[in-house]
């Protein structure tokens, strides 16, 4: 017998060989670091052979179990698990949307990280995995909380040793049902040294029993609860009625007999946990009209469940249902629902046929089934319940031909509604979902008459759509580069100008590109020509908004004629010289060309009358420094009345401090902004401003013999010193 290999690293639990269920499976690839390594087949071929499983075991509440299996043998019919945790010993953290990490607890160089290939399949896995661990997070707290009547196992104990069962004696029987009343007895007069020895007894002759609260424990008022039922496609919110005593598994039923859902796709979700099938929905949290829970629904493939399966479930479901009459709890039951789940009766015509019920009958069962007081005998019970299972047997009937029917007839079944569609059908014609990747239309099909014709529709119809779309594209596209290639884009449909109010039609207005604002042409021309910023402001406005869009220059110059949009770009340019702060304007007379100028630059060039101005001097002397011109300055002064107001502005400069002379060279040196740690342009000496010296010693920088002797024993070189050299 062949045997599947498992790698269990720290932490790991026994696999339980029991009753477990798959709640989900993901595509994953693995990163594993640890002080083993983990041999991971299939994880370097870059296929879909890794799957992280997470189950449960039914028989224990909180046991999850975290699994790597790898399926690249599933084509032969085995799956190998590589390693497997029990959720109870290990951290699970979500990293990103399609990052997760496991560490193994105690083990802090135990861990993986898990990458998956599909996002929504992570989200999905986010949700149950986070529910999960809540879930058993509670389960342990609540363990914890609890006094513990036995001894807590030793760590041998944990071993799992399988063994042949053997089967009770007959004999024994007896005394087990004994022990378990005297059991139940005891706990429910709080008996504790009974209920301790009766428990000790069974616990020796290891009984399989289950301890369940009975129904008088819960409140018997029925309750209201709001779900929210989701699947891959859609969603709704429905009104369910049920007891708070009512189990999950008996919940699913109840979804099952009354809505058609089985069991095995329904994963219920309430208070942020994932539930299992043995818990009550008192344990939840439902207790009361209005409380909430959550339906997710998963397709009949992820579930295993076959088309054949379901249907003879559905079939004993409706049986029971159908003998439950025969019970008064089951005339009870019927009677507490404003609905029943069997099958419509027949028809008036139908029961006066020969061999049929006659209507007196149906008049004689309707007290029953409408919630009267009417006493009924036991040959009218009898005759109703021949009625009920007449009408049950016809419906059977009609389900068994409608099956064999489908199984004949050639398709594909929609994994959202289960209809079945034509072979050669793209999409579900109730529900539009995809057909299934992997269906291939069987080989020599021959599609009727109908079938073509939708065929040849849709190829006309998908033909005249591309065309459409492909003339529709070129269209805007014309437009587009139409409308690219003017400098002034017109409205194309009738607007008021929002300045003059005026009505404008279609092609009369300027439609603005920043902003879609439309405005006439003389409006727009005239606030060009009044704006006093170089940037022309879109000049909507109204009680609660002011557009704050820039014109653009092509559309300006589309505005205005050549005149004035050359007297709009020298006032803009006066305006922007005036506003800026550092500027200096040519010294060459009539000359238009400026500039904004930084702290260590010293001459302008001007782009206009390619003139070399200096900063310094605030004047143009080409051949000359600044010495050489300060000094011919005052040479031309005794004779040159420009010359000599020249040099008494100079002077001026001197006697109010804006300027100095250099301590080295003597030329007069002004500071133009900054801080007072400054340069000469010709000798290049540092100069501290404040106190018109030199800022270091004869060595040069970093002398403080002499200078200004600036921050030496934390004292100021002056009382204006910024303190910033």
């Amino acid at each position: 017998m062949a045997q599947n290999s498992e790698a269990r690293g720290p932490g790991q639990g026994p696999t339980a060989t029991g009753c477990s269920t798959v709640v989900m499976s993901v595509r994953v690839s693995v990163c594993h670091s640890g002080i083993r390594p983990l041999c991971l087949p299939g994880a370097g071929t870059g296929d879909d052979s890794l799957r992280l499983q997470l189950s449960m075991d039914l028989g224990k509440a909180g046991e999850f179990h975290l699994a790597l299996r790898d399926t690249s043998g599933a084509s032969t019919g085995r799956s190998v698990s590589i390693v497997e945790y029990n959720l109870r010993d290990i951290h699970y953290e979500i990293k990103n949307s399609q990052t997760h990490e496991l560490v193994v607890i105690g083990h802090p160089d135990e861990r993986m990280t898990f990458n998956f290939r599909d996002e929504k399949e992570a989200q999905k896995w986010s949700t149950i995995i986070t529910s999960t661990m809540r879930e058993v997070q509670r389960v342990v707290d609540s363990s914890s909380e609890s006094p513990a009547i036995l001894p807590p196992p030793q760590p041998q104990e944990r071993r799992l040793h399988l063994e042949p069962l053997q089967p009770k004696l007959s004999s024994q029987l007896p005394q087990t049902e004994d022990l378990s009343i005297q059991l139940a007895r005891a706990i429910e007069i709080g008996d504790a040294a009974t209920a301790s020895e009766c428990a000790a007894a069974l616990a020796h002759q290891k009984a399989t029993v289950c301890v369940r609260l009975k129904e008088s424990n819960y409140s018997q008022q029925e309750i209201s609860m709001k779900v929210g039922v989701e699947d891959a496609t859609s969603s709704c919110c429905v009104t369910v009625k049920v007891f708070s005593y009512m189990t999950i598994s008996s919940l699913k039923q109840q979804v099952f007999r009354d809505y058609g859902f089985h069991p095995k796709v329904q994963r219920w979700v309430i208070g942020q946990c994932l539930c299992v099938d043995d818990r009550s929905l008192s344990s939840y949290g439902i207790r009361r009209d209005g409380d909430t829970a959550f339906l997710y629904l998963v397709s009949a493939r992820q579930a295993q469940l076959s088309r054949q399966r379901y249907e003879e479930e559905q079939e004993n479901v409706m049986l029971s249902a159908g003998q439950s009459l025969l019970t008064d709890n089951g005339l009870s039951h019927i009677n507490r629902r404003d609905y029943n789940t069997l099958p419509a009766r027949i028809s008036q015509k139908r029961a006066s046929a020969p061999g049929r019920i006659p209507s007196a009958l149906l008049q004689s069962a309707s007290p029953v089934l409408d919630d009267t007081q009417t006493k009924m005998g036991i040959s009218d019970i009898k005759q109703l319940i021949n009625l009920e299972m007449l009408q049950l047997n016809d419906a059977l009937n009609r389900t068994r031909s409608s099956s064999v029917s489908s199984s004949l007839q050639a398709g594909w079944a929609c994994p959202t509604c289960t209809f079945i569609n034509k072979p050669t059908r793209p999409g579900c014609e109730i529900c539009c979902h995809d057909r299934p990747i992997n269906y291939v239309v069987p080989g020599g099909y021959q599609p009727d008459t109908e079938e073509l014709w939708r065929i040849q529709q849709e190829k006309e119809a998908m033909r005249q759509y591309q065309q459409i779309q492909e003339t529709e594209r070129l269209h805007n596209f014309e437009m587009l580069r139409q409308a690219d290639s003017q400098n002034l884009v017109a409205n194309r449909e009738a607007v008021e100008c929002r300045i003059c109010y005026l009505d404008l039609a279609p092609g009369e207005g300027v439609l603005l590109r920043e902003c879609l604002h439309c405005f006439c042409r003389d409006c727009l021309r005239s606030v060009i020509k009044l704006s006093e910023d170089p940037e022309v402001s879109c000049p909507y406005r109204d009680d609660t908004y002011a557009c704050n869009s820039k014109m653009l220059e092509r559309e300006i110059r589309g505005l205005l004629s050549e005149d004035e949009y050359q007297c709009f770009l020298d006032r803009s340019l006066v305006k922007a010289e005036s506003r800026t702060e550092n500027s200096y304007h040519c010294a060459t007379p009539d000359c238009r060309g400026w500039c904004e100028y930084e702290d260590n630059v010293n001459e302008f060039t001007c782009p206009i009358c390619k003139k070399c101005n200096c900063l310094t001097c605030k004047a143009i002397h080409e051949g000359m420094n600044c010495r050489q011109y300060q000094d011919d300055l005052r040479i031309r002064a005794l004779n040159d009345s420009a010359a000599q107001q020249t040099s008494e502005m100079l002077n001026t400069l001197l006697r109010t401090g804006e300027a100095m002379h250099c301590p080295k060279c003597r030329i007069i040196v002004q500071k133009k902004e900054g801080c007072d740690w400054i340069r000469c342009t010709m000798c290049h000496t540092e100069i501290c401003w404040v106190t018109k010296g030199p800022r270091w010693g004869p060595r040069g920088p970093g002398d403080t013999s002499g200078g200004c002797r600036c921050n030496i024993n934390k004292q100021r070189c002056h009382p204006q010193c910024q303190n910033c050299h």
